[in-house]
């Protein structure tokens, strides 16, 4: 019995036929390998999809998870959050009239009016003017208030204070672990429903500044009081316990972000559109959390009511605790957007090609012209242009890698990057291009 013949090229050997495929054969040959090619595509293209769909859901939650543990992790991140507050107008005229109330409060003005009317009295003094001595309360409250909020007020807006409160954040840093984790104590405190801030050591120095001015009462603003609620919502543990998650995977989330993309191009039939594709996907996930910070801004002064901190204070507090997460989840939009357009120049369309034939004529026209000048490149110069596309390759993972260890790149940072690699890409186009112009030249001397 013959042995089946086994469709390919003309073979020889026991599997094979006699002679070459029929055209018949050779049909359902190409027909099976399309099948196969399609089929394989396929499987590539839903995988690559599922990995970019991972990529673009956790693209957001890995941003605020590298924002909550640097927050936690890093002392002078944290400071330098909280720093601006100290110099905020609206933070400090809360304080000050938190303090100037707790001061004037335990302040007894009726006590001060009864022991007049009892020294008048016995001064022998007009019974109409004894009488009348309680009238004397609320101009004497007034000026004890105005008095102290005077000082109240220097002290508030000085250098000091500022130097005060970044030292008592930098010393009570622990208080964002207490915070997100609910554990360990602090300045900063999760009380109830809110999240408050000990300003004991302020109120120590606005004492001794009041007790020096004279101000002997102020001694007695109890430590009770020495707070001031920063936040105030009624899901503070479900926050509390999504932080704490957040703060487990702050680390690897970025990094599992990074590596899924990175499978999808490598996995996708065509890896420049997966590229792209990553680029524009993360982008819109940008978008849409600082869309997301905005709407949380809102709800989140809606929950605060007045009477725990003005409107204005909130949100300066709430401005300037997130403003890092803002600039962070710019700076991967603007990453984003480079990646696609770079992705775009180099593909086949017509604006990318008319990009690269301009971009290539004005580096060869520099490049014959430095060789025309006499500044040659050598044997350097054709390595460079012989080897261009190992040199580019370099030269953008040099500052991918850079932008990676980058401490908290910022967008202008991304933009710095780019505009460098453009120019080192530049200088070793021109490079090239001057070795290829040296040699047309002799060329075409005659001999």
């Amino acid at each position: 019995m013959n042995p089946p013949r086994v469709p390919g090229p003309q073979g020889s050997g026991p599997l094979y036929g006699d002679g070459p495929l029929t055209p018949s054969e050779r049909r359902d040959y190409a027909r099976l390998r399309k099948h196969e090619a399609m089929h394989h595509r396929r499987l590539r293209y839903a995988v690559t999809s599922v990995l970019l769909v991972l990529a673009f859901v956790l693209s957001p939650l890995a941003v605020v998870a590298a924002w909550a543990n640097s927050q936690v992790s890093d002392t002078d991140r944290y400071v330098q959050t909280v720093a601006p507050l100290a110099k905020d107008p609206a933070v400090q005229k809360t304080v000050t009239d938190r303090l100037t109330t707790r001061v004037v409060d335990n302040v007894d003005v009726k006590g001060l009016t009864d022991a007049l009317s009892n020294a008048l009295a016995k001064a022998d003094a007009p019974p109409g003017i004894v009488d009348k001595s309680h009238l004397l309360a609320g101009p004497l409250k007034n000026a004890f208030t105005t008095a102290v909020r005077t000082v109240v007020d220097k002290v508030v807006t000085s250098d000091q204070f500022a130097e005060l409160w970044d030292g008592a954040n930098r010393r009570a840093h622990a208080a964002v672990v207490k915070t997100l984790t609910g554990e360990g104590s602090s300045a900063v405190q999760a009380k109830g429903d809110a999240v408050v801030l000990d300003l004991g050591t302020v109120v120590d120095k606005v004492k001794d500044k009041l007790v020096g001015e004279g101000y002997e009462k102020a001694a007695n603003i109890p430590d009770v009081d020495k707070t001031i609620t920063l936040f105030r919502t009624d899901k503070l543990d479900d926050a509390q316990g999504a932080m704490r998650l957040l703060d487990v995977v702050g680390t690897w989330l970025p990094v599992t972000v990074i590596v899924l993309a990175a499978l999808a191009v490598w996995t996708a039939p065509v890896p420049r559109v997966a590229l792209m594709a990553a680029a524009v996907g993360i982008g819109v996930m940008m978008v849409l959390l600082l869309v997301g910070l905005v709407v949380a801004r809102r709800v989140y002064l809606d929950s605060v009511p007045d009477t725990a901190l003005p409107a204005d204070a909130a949100a300066s507090v709430y401005d300037t605790f997130v403003r890092f997460l803002r600039n962070s989840t710019r700076t991967v939009l603007v990453t984003a957007v480079i990646t696609a357009l770079a992705g775009y120049l180099y593909g086949p369309g017509r604006g990318a090609r008319f990009v690269r034939s301009v971009t290539g004529r004005a580096t060869g026209a520099t490049g014959r012209a430095m060789a025309r000048s006499g500044l040659r490149t050598g044997a350097t110069g054709h390595w460079l242009e012989t080897h261009r596309r190992w040199t580019t390759g370099i030269v953008i993972a040099a500052a991918v890698i850079a932008l990676i260890i980058w401490n908290y790149p910022t967008a202008a940072v991304v933009a710095l990057v780019l505009g460098i690699t453009v120019l080192v890409l530049a200088v070793l186009a021109v490079l090239g291009a001057a070795s290829t112009a040296n040699s047309t030249d002799k060329q075409g001397k005659p001999s």
